[in-house]
């Protein structure tokens, strides 16, 4: 994926970044800019360019920080909704620190083309207490993008960005935020909720299970929530987020017939697998089942990553058939070597069945 994101970041961008700067800003040097951001580019990561590009741009904006911020604003419109718009946050989070209000402002502004949610970080890490306040205000703003970064920006464990010490040390920091998310309309904040919510279960699980536990769950948005927040913990067993959920914590029941298509396969084939669950209680048991497969790593170690499979409640003495197929594939988030891979069918948690088979790249 980073791959993939950090080709935006091209000349053809550049130069349309140049030329719309232009416009506002008369005295910008358009092609001396491309000529500084794009020398070198080839070697630089994803985030090596967003960050060489702020640091470029510093140099060519008027040098005064609210000038400069006055320009972004008029620019940005172009640039709604790619990835690139990442830039102008960015800008905000490298140089905005001297003068707070504004760069909250902005921020809250740029966050709608795209997403602040990394550069509002910069200003939690060097004074957390102003900034969540901030933050807890944007919590109740008019504008989803606005509601989600207040939520998607305090996460504790941030994919690509840096932990929260303060929020894994006391999630109780960020439970006014999430309590006046906890049914928003909007997908997209809920889905960030859930998601905080999933960061706080890694290392704070009894709070994260009592926070949950203390909401309405008739309504459907905040049921919603918990059920996505409680992901990794139901993957993992955990007896207090299947209570949650009224999945059986005394699991009886067996696995049988775990057949897969296929030993070998190769990459760009499907591996179908089939297998018989058979109830051994008197009574009706709701389970969750997953599938987890071990992936053959660069280094030879495996991987373990679970997948999805199906909810169902299982009768007293009855035997249901589940069949799935699974293909095996390159994407820019995962890259598959040769050797063997394990497959185990997991229920509530636990291991139930497994087998082995090998993948040719």
């Amino acid at each position: 994926m980073a791959d993939a994101l950090k080709d935006m970041f091209n000349k053809k961008f550049y130069e349309q970044l140049a030329i719309e700067l232009n416009k506002v800003e008369k005295t910008f040097n358009a092609d001396k800019f491309v000529k500084d951001v794009t020398k070198n580019i080839d070697q630089l990561s994803l985030n090596e360019r967003l960050r060489n590009t702020s640091i470029v741009l510093k140099q060519y904006l008027p040098g005064e920080y609210k000038k400069s911020i006055e320009v972004l604003f008029n620019v940005i419109p172009k640039f709604k909704g790619s990835y690139t718009s990442l830039l102008f946050p960015d800008f905000v989070g490298q140089y905005g620190h001297n003068d707070f209000k504004l760069s909250m402002k902005a921020l809250h502004y740029f966050t709608q083309f795209g997403s602040s949610e990394f550069a509002i970080r910069e200003f939690l890490k060097r004074d957390f207490p102003k900034t969540i306040k901030v933050m807890n205000t944007w919590a109740e703003d008019k504008n989803h993008h606005v509601r989600r970064l207040a939520t998607e920006g305090s996460r504790p464990r941030l994919p690509w960005s840096f932990k929260l010490n303060e929020v894994i040390t006391n999630p109780s920091v960020t439970s006014s935020i999430l309590e006046k998310l906890r049914s928003d309309s909007e997908l997209y904040v809920r889905k960030s909720v859930a998601n905080h919510l999933n960061d706080i279960s890694k290392d704070n699980t009894s709070y994260m299970l009592d926070l949950i536990n203390s909401w309405d769950k008739k309504n459907q948005h905040t049921a919603w929530i918990i059920k996505h927040a409680s992901r990794t913990l139901i993957k993992k067993g955990n007896v207090e987020s299947l209570d949650v959920f009224g999945f059986e914590k005394n699991v009886k029941l067996s696995i049988e017939n775990l057949k897969l298509n296929r030993s070998k396969l190769n990459l760009g084939e499907s591996l179908q697998f089939e297998f018989d669950v058979i109830s051994q209680k008197s009574k009706s048991q709701k389970l969750v089942i997953d599938f987890k497969i071990f992936y053959r790593k660069k280094n030879g170690e495996l991987s373990p990553k679970v997948f999805k499979l199906k909810e169902l409640e299982l009768k007293p003495k009855q035997l249901v058939s589940i069949n799935k197929s699974h293909r095996f594939q390159d994407f820019t988030t995962r890259k598959h070597y040769s050797g063997k891979h394990i497959i185990e069918i997991m229920i509530n948690g636990n291991v139930y069945s497994k087998k082995e088979f090998m993948l040719s790249v």
